[in-house]
């Protein structure tokens, strides 16, 4: 299965379980808490060094972006591609192990 398959199977999941499509009782608020659950999880795997938990950690900070650009009427691929084509010509340096963007 390619990515955009992965994806499209997403959104039947989340439309089928009632947190997305036209019977949804999904809210936005709700999948902000539930990323930042995620984030969390990631954080901890991270901090134990699990792999396995860290890949599922970003597999399910993933889905839940998913889900959430569904809410909020957008394309998650048109989100993911508008962020790349700013970032690809972003300008800076790296500080403590995070790059940080050249002042305008």
């Amino acid at each position: 299965m390619n990515i955009q398959e992965t994806i499209d199977c997403i959104r039947t999941w989340g439309e089928a379980k009632g947190i997305t499509g036209p019977q949804a009782k999904g809210t936005p608020a709700a999948q902000l808490v539930k990323l930042q659950e995620e984030v969390s999880e990631l954080e901890l795997a991270w901090t134990e060094n699990d792999k396995g938990e860290m890949i599922d950690a970003i597999g399910d900070c993933t889905v839940v972006l998913i889900l959430l650009s569904e809410l909020l009427d957008l394309k998650y691929e048109y989100c993911v591609e508008t962020a790349y084509e700013v970032i690809a010509l972003r300008k800076g340096a790296m500080v403590n192990g995070q790059f940080v963007k050249e002042a305008k």
